[in-house]
């Protein structure tokens, strides 16, 4: 039970750092939109789409990836995954094209997609309920972590000899490094069934599931806030205020290292209120208020906008911990991965959508337009979430209905 208890934090740490490796292509690539776009020769709104296509890859395997962990367990799941990542982002560095490093990034996001269920799967698996929320936290936390080292590391590698081919070399390195770690460390819990086994509920009681659709459809309102945030950060001080590229950079790894606070706050908080949800609709409305300042704050000074935005920002980025563990959570048994890989789906929708309507809003109709917007979907989202309860707790939810089970006792 010692080593049980001792090794969970291994699976946890590798998982995390699985994570941080493809959310540093995912979200980090925002870093150096100015380079991506001098060296393709892009517009505004075109590198908001050669940047929402790596949602897009993932969107398309992400159910499939959750179904094969849920029977096949996390570690194969995960090192393929890795390994293909690592491979599209390599021949990215080696071509010219944006349309061939548009495909090749649909590539690298259908592999990553591997990690975001697997590794949740791995929380739910090896951590009981009262810590859960944490753990999931950490977890959650390697996303706006990743994407904070990136926010720091690729520019300079951009504006030095590497420049952006160097900038998918370093990616497909940090790749290849979680695989090796993913492959050595990580282990399925002692209770997991037999690998090959079917889960006991059916694929398609998930997606038929409206506490799970409700769920996956607040979350993909969320997610507009927190890539018109994270995407055009840069872009909204850089272009639109004339903050410095370095200046704008730094402040955007600081809002990722606020909003890996504020996931890991909001997970111990859900721990300890014994509820998802909750703390999930106080955010959402926190994060309209902040986006509605923001677009005000615009007509204003650089460094007031700044410090509107960035905690707006980072309070957009904090949520998502939330909905991964309330998806598991209301997985009939067995289908853990698969319920958090539907969630996620809806997630990537709307991550591969607003890149693209942001540039072009903004275009249209300036950066408070586009801040606006984010206001907006995140007040669809606390409606859309109104009234939707927390499920009942099964620490096994990712095992067959006939595995041993314990309840989470509510008043």
């Amino acid at each position: 039970m010692v080593e049980t208890s001792r090794y969970r934090w291994v699976v946890l740490a590798v998982g995390t750092l699985a994570q941080a490796a493809t959310a540093a292509y995912f979200l980090g690539l925002a870093a150096v939109t100015p380079a991506l776009r001098e060296h393709f020769g892009l517009s505004l709104a075109q590198v908001g789409v050669l940047l929402g296509v790596i949602s897009a890859g993932i969107v398309t395997t992400l159910f499939a990836w959750g179904s094969a962990a849920d029977r096949f367990g996390e570690r194969g799941v995960m090192a393929i995954g890795l390994i293909g990542a690592a491979a599209a982002l390599g021949t990215t560095a080696l071509v010219a094209s944006p349309v061939a490093a548009g495909a090749l990034l649909i590539v690298a996001g259908a592999f990553g997609a591997s990690v975001n269920a697997a590794s949740g799967r791995a929380v739910l698996t090896w951590f009981p309920a009262r810590r859960r929320g944490l753990a999931m936290a950490v977890r959650q936390t390697s996303v706006p972590v990743g994407a904070a080292v990136a926010a720091v590391a690729l520019p300079a590698i951009a504006d030095g000899e590497g420049g952006v081919p160097g900038v998918f070399a370093a990616l497909a390195a940090g790749c290849l490094l979680a695989a090796v770690a993913v492959a050595v460390w990580v282990r399925e819990p002692p209770n997991a069934p037999d690998r090959g086994s079917r889960p006991a509920a059916k694929a398609r009681t998930v997606l038929a599931d409206r506490r799970l659709q409700r769920l996956s459809l607040g979350g993909a309102l969320l997610v507009v806030p927190q890539f018109l945030g994270s995407v055009f950060l840069v872009e909204v001080l850089h272009t639109g205020h004339g903050m410095s590229t370095a200046a704008a950079g730094a402040l955007l790894a600081a809002m990722q290292v606020l909003s890996a606070m504020g996931r890991l706050g909001s997970g111990v908080w859900s721990d300890r209120v014994d509820s998802r949800l909750g703390p999930l609709r106080i955010v959402a409305v926190a994060v309209t208020i902040g986006f509605a300042l923001s677009a005000a704050a615009y007509a204003g000074p650089t460094g007031l906008l700044a410090a509107v935005l960035v905690p707006a920002a980072a309070l957009a980025v904090s949520w998502n911990g939330l909905v991964f563990t309330a998806a598991g959570e209301l997985a009939p048994p067995g289908r853990a991965a698969t319920a958090m890989a539907v969630s996620n789906t809806a997630n990537y929708v709307g991550a591969a959508v607003t890149p693209a309507l942001g540039g072009v809003i903004a275009d249209a109709a300036g950066w408070p337009a586009m801040l606006a917007t984010g206001a907006v979907a995140a007040a669809l989202a606390v409606l859309t979430l109104r009234g939707l309860r927390d499920g009942a707790d099964q620490p096994a939810r990712c095992l067959p209905a006939t595995a041993p089970q314990n309840t989470r006792n509510r008043s």
